[in-house]
């Protein structure tokens, strides 16, 4: 473990990030479980925010309780559920385009949305002027194809509005990581010349925003804890919470040390946590 001298910080929530933080794939990883029931023991407060939309919040809630974290839905954050809520009350005319999975469309459409449907009939290298779609909502997709490409393509030349759940570049599996969102997005910022306009996940004060609420606390009580620095990490300061980057996903000692400002702490698993704040 590294961290600052200073007085140990009076912490309340705790807020996880997910794959890479609790666990990879289908295992927990080491030192989480521990770490985890040993704050909840001490009183404290524990949250889970994903940036993943392809699963709803009752899935990842039974998925740490079989890890041995017992979660109800209710301490679950993905970003699909965020950006349901926020377009459902600002934005609840819009017809959606979705470039993402089937849980993404199913989450819209339980707030409310409207969903515009594939043709599946559509040749892929026909242009097609989309003009029943207001905005575009791009996510974690792993049944990308050029249709869905072009579609969003087209209708962003149209003047389609542009959503996304999430910017993360790659997403942590066993054994190595897959495009993420961030890879989509990239590909139609370029090509399209337009820049998404909201983002509902991490770093975005939407997710931060969802989850004090639920906590029912200020970010200066809760501590930030996360793999990835450009979403977890930098949530986390822009917020004014304590952060703790573990070493156990996506960034490595090197990126730690060339992020500024200096992260509060660093360590190698998530049992270490007790001791920075006991």
């Amino acid at each position: 473990m590294i961290g600052p001298r200073k007085p140990k910080p009076h912490i309340d929530g705790f807020v996880f990030d997910l794959d890479g933080t609790v666990y990879l794939g289908d295992h927990a990883l080491p030192g989480s479980v521990a770490g985890i029931t040993q704050l909840r023991e001490m009183g404290k407060q524990t949250l889970f925010v994903s940036n993943k939309p392809l699963e709803p919040r009752e899935v990842y809630a039974a998925k740490l309780t079989r890890l041995g974290i017992p979660t109800d839905p209710e301490q679950v954050i993905t970003s699909a559920h965020v950006l349901g809520r926020y377009l459902a009350r600002t934005e609840p005319h819009l017809r959606l385009y979705v470039v993402g999975e089937a849980n993404l469309i199913a989450e819209l459409r339980r707030h409310g949305l409207t969903v515009v449907e594939e043709l599946e009939d559509q040749d892929p290298k026909q242009v097609i002027i989309p003009h029943d779609i207001d905005a575009v909502v791009v996510a974690f997709d792993r049944t990308l194809d050029y249709r869905k490409l072009n579609t969003a393509y087209q209708a962003l030349l149209g003047g389609a509005r542009f959503f996304a759940t999430n910017g993360d570049k790659m997403c942590p599996m066993p054994g190595g990581g897959i495009p993420d969102a961030g890879a989509t997005i990239a590909a139609l910022e370029h090509i399209t010349g337009r820049r998404v306009e909201l983002l509902a996940g991490k770093p975005s004060s939407l997710i931060l925003q969802e989850a004090m609420d639920l906590l029912r606390l200020t970010p200066d009580r809760c501590m930030m804890v996360g793999d990835r620095l450009e979403t977890d990490m930098r949530m986390g300061q822009q917020a004014g919470m304590i952060t703790a980057v573990v070493l156990t996903g996506a960034s490595g000692r090197e990126d730690v040390a060339r992020m500024t400002p200096p992260l509060d702490f660093v360590i190698e698993s998530l049992s270490e946590l007790p001791a920075l704040i006991a």
